[in-house]
C-alpha cells in the first residue's frame, strides 16, 4: 500500500499552530532536581539543583511544611547549567504524610523532578512537579509510594510529546516516505540512532555542548523542507531514495538532545540504568503514538478532495519553522 502525501495535511496544520517558533526549545525543559534522603526520623539530606539559563538562576525554591528547617549553612557549588545546593533538613513532625511544593514554577516553562528516599531504602518516591501540579505528598510507607523508577516511562512519553522540534522532524519523514515498508525502516533507523546516542550521552561517554545539539536539531528540520518539496515535484534525491540513512544520521543528533534532561538531573548511578531504559521506552511509545495518530488522520481524510496548494503547505511550514529555529539558536550561540 502506498502512503499518500495527504496523510498529514490536517494534523500538520494544527501542529504548525501549536509548535510556533517560541516553543522551539520546549523539550530543553531545564529541569530542576530536588532529592531528599531520610537519615533518621525527621532528618533528611537535601540536594537541590537550581537551573541556570543565560547565566541567571531561575526563581525557583522548594517549600517545606511548617516545622521544617534547614540546619547549618546550605553549601552550594556552580556547574555548567545549574547551582547545586546541599544541606540538612530537620522536620517536626517528619515529612511523611506532608506536602512539599516548588514555588515559582508558573510561567517558567520548566519542571522539577522530586525524588524521596526513606531510610530503609524500600520507599522510593519520584514525581515531576509542573506549573499545573507543583506539589507532592510524601507517602508514609513503601506500600503507598507507588511512583518509584517507573515514573521515567511517563517522563519519556511526556518528553517526546512536548518536544515539537522532534515531532516536526518525524512529521517531515512521514511526508517524504510513501511506501509502508520504507516507512518502517525509516522510523526504526531513527529509533535505533537516538537510542544509541541517548545511551552514550547519559553515561557521559561523549560531551557535546547543548547549544550545538539544539542548533543541529533545528538544521535537521530545515533540511527536510526542500526535500519534501522535491518529493511533491516528482524529483529524487539521496534523502528520497534512502530516507532511513538520513533518519539514522539525524537521529544521532536528536538522541543527544533527548539525553540532556536525563543526564543533567544528577540521578544516582545505580538508578540511572533503569531510568535510561524506561525513559527511552517512553520516548518510543510517544513517538509511535504520534505516528499512529498521523496515519489515523490520513485514513479519516483520504476520501476528501484536498487542493494541491494545501497538500504542499506542510513542506513550507516545516522549512520556515526550521529556518526560524536555526537562526534563533545560532544567534544564541553567538551571543553566549
Amino acid at each position: 500500500m502506498k502512503l499518500s502525501s495527504r496523510l498529514v495535511v490536517w494534523g500538520l496544520c494544527l501542529l504548525a499552530v501549536l509548535a510556533h517558533p517560541q516553543d522551539g526549545a520546549a523539550h530543553e525543559m531545564l529541569p530542576g532536581y530536588l532529592e531528599l534522603k531520610q537519615v533518621s526520623s525527621g532528618t533528611y539530606d537535601v540536594l537541590w539543583k537550581l537551573p541556570v539559563t543565560q547565566g541567571n538562576r531561575l526563581p525557583l525554591a522548594p517549600r517545606f511544611p511548617d516545622g521544617c528547617n534547614l540546619r547549618g549553612d546550605l553549601k552550594s557549588e556552580i556547574q555548567q547549567d545549574a547551582w547545586i545546593y546541599r544541606g540538612t533538613l530537620r522536620c517536626n513532625p517528619p515529612l511523611e504524610g506532608q506536602q512539599i511544593s516548588i514555588d515559582g514554577l508558573a510561567g517558567l516553562g520548566t519542571d522539577v523532578l522530586v525524588r524521596y528516599q526513606s531510610s530503609d531504602q524500600d520507599s522510593l518516591q519520584t514525581a515531576l512537579l509542573t506549573s499545573d501540579a507543583p506539589a507532592i505528598m510524601i507517602r508514609r510507607s513503601a506500600d503507598e509510594a507507588a511512583s518509584g523508577i517507573g515514573f521515567y516511562l511517563w517522563f519519556g512519553i511526556e518528553h517526546i510529546l512536548g518536544g515539537w522540534d522532534h515531532l516536526l522532524f518525524v512529521l517531515g519523514l512521514l511526508l517524504i516516505v510513501r511506501d509502508r515498508w520504507l516507512l518502517v525502516k525509516t522510523i526504526t533507523a531513527f529509533t535505533v540512532a537516538h537510542s544509541l546516542t541517548l545511551l552514550v550521552a547519559t553515561f557521559r561517554l561523549a560531551d557535546v555542548p547543548s547549544g550545538l545539539v539544539e542548533t543541529a536539531v533545528a538544521l535537521s528540520i530545515l533540511f527536510l523542507g526542500p526535500e519534501i518539496v522535491r518529493r511533491w515535484r516528482g524529483e529524487t534525491s539521496f534523502t528520497i531514495r534512502f530516507p532511513w540513512v538520513v533518519a539514522f544520521g539525524f537521529g544521532l543528533l536528536h538522541g543527544l538532545a533527548f539525553a540532556g534532561d536525563l543526564a543533567e538531573m544528577g540521578l544516582p548511578r545505580q538508578e540511572l540504568v533503569w531510568a535510561l531504559l524506561l525513559f527511552n521506552l517512553g520516548v518510543e511509545i510517544g513517538q509511535l503514538a504520534f505516528v499512529a495518530a498521523v496515519l489515523g488522520l490520513w485514513w479519516t481524510a483520504r476520501s476528501l478532495r484536498i487542493p494541491l496548494w494545501l497538500e504542499q503547505f506542510p513542506s513550507y511550514v516545516i522549512g520556515t519553522i526550521g529556518a526560524f529555529w536555526t537562526i534563533e539558536r545560532v544567534s544564541a550561540l553567538l551571543i553566549a
